[in-house]
């Protein structure tokens, strides 16, 4: 079986700096897969290489086993949904999901959009304008106007960027079960690492128009391939070389043994975080260590004396 989609040595330079360095990259069909990196690390030029809106430099795009380079936006079977939604105001949010396939002279539209609004559970409201919507329903149009092309893949940039933070998290949830239900590939390009964590199946981190790794989410985040990976995906502790997530790192008034290693430090701050404490301490080497303990063992005070230790299989190295 092709994979859905596959990136070969793909290269696009814009003026002064190389936007896409010559990735390559293969994403089985039917999952949720996620570029992830910091803005202007090429994610978002990679999904428009994809799509069509820009062409590389050089390498080439396979769409379900076929070279599409050349090929026209609405000649690949893709559809892509954007970070602005990109309705059409003055057309309700049915006829803003019928646009593409009237566009493609498809017969039969009511039906296919009747049931692409029912899928995002909007049919309600397909007489609605975008104005008459919230942000959440008019992200729902979005997906719906995309998913009734029946698209090979779905490319979604930024989707939820424009959402507040507890509508993001719902939507989390919604696209993550919409995906799993049409059977599609999503390719998610996002900044946000618990988005890319909570919703993939797979990661691609990007980095100066470079792919650092590819892994699943436990992969990427307890493995990270490199210093880069380690630190965008999450906090870390370096000691003595050694990268330690916040949540492996403890303290205590003594050290464990068998199997454990530890530091003297003193408590500098800790922090009511609501879930855990967050706890501050600067190691007699003078490196700073967080750790993030449960409440009933945060009572700590600034300037106490205090033993940093973490088990040994929860260490992070790197060359």
């Amino acid at each position: 079986m092709h994979p859905s989609l596959e990136l070969r040595n793909l290269l696009k330079h814009y003026p002064g700096h190389p936007a896409v360095n010559g990735i390559s990259l293969s994403i089985p069909k039917g999952g949720l897969f996620s570029l992830l990196g910091p803005s202007g690390c090429g994610k978002t030029t990679t999904l428009r290489l994809i799509a069509g809106f820009e062409e590389p430099a050089s390498g080439e795009v396979w769409l379900n086993g076929e070279l599409v380079n050349g090929r026209p936006p609405y000649a690949r079977n893709v559809s892509t949904v954007f970070q602005s939604y990109a309705l059409f105001p003055h057309l309700t949010a049915g006829a803003n999901v019928e646009f593409g396939l009237r566009e493609r002279g498809i017969a039969q539209r009511d039906k296919r959009v009747r049931a692409a609004l029912e899928l995002v559970e909007l049919a309600s409201k397909e007489a609605r304008y975008p104005a008459q919507l919230s942000g959440g329903e008019r992200q729902r149009v979005a997906l719906a106007r995309s998913l009734v092309l029946e698209p090979e893949v779905l490319l979604l940039d930024e989707p939820l960027a424009a959402l507040d933070p507890k509508l993001r998290k719902q939507m989390r949830v919604e696209l993550k079960d919409l995906q799993r239900r049409v059977g599609i590939t999503f390719l998610f390009v996002t900044h946000d690492q618990e988005e890319a964590l909570s919703m993939s199946d797979a990661i691609a981190v990007m980095n100066q128009g470079s792919i650092d790794q590819v892994g699943t989410p436990e992969e990427v985040y307890l493995r990270p391939a490199t210093r880069s990976v380690a630190g965008f995906l999450g906090a870390v502790n370096w000691i003595d070389g050694i990268g330690l997530r916040p949540e492996v790192t403890r303290i205590s008034r003594s050290t464990p043994t068998n199997g454990y290693t530890g530091r003297a430090a003193t408590v500098v701050r800790t922090v009511f975080l609501g879930n855990c404490i967050q706890i501050l301490a600067r190691l007699e080497t003078g490196e700073d260590a967080v750790a993030e303990v449960s409440r009933a063992d945060g009572d700590y005070r600034p300037g106490e004396a205090v033993q940093v230790w973490w088990n040994q299989s929860d260490e992070m190295h790197f060359r």
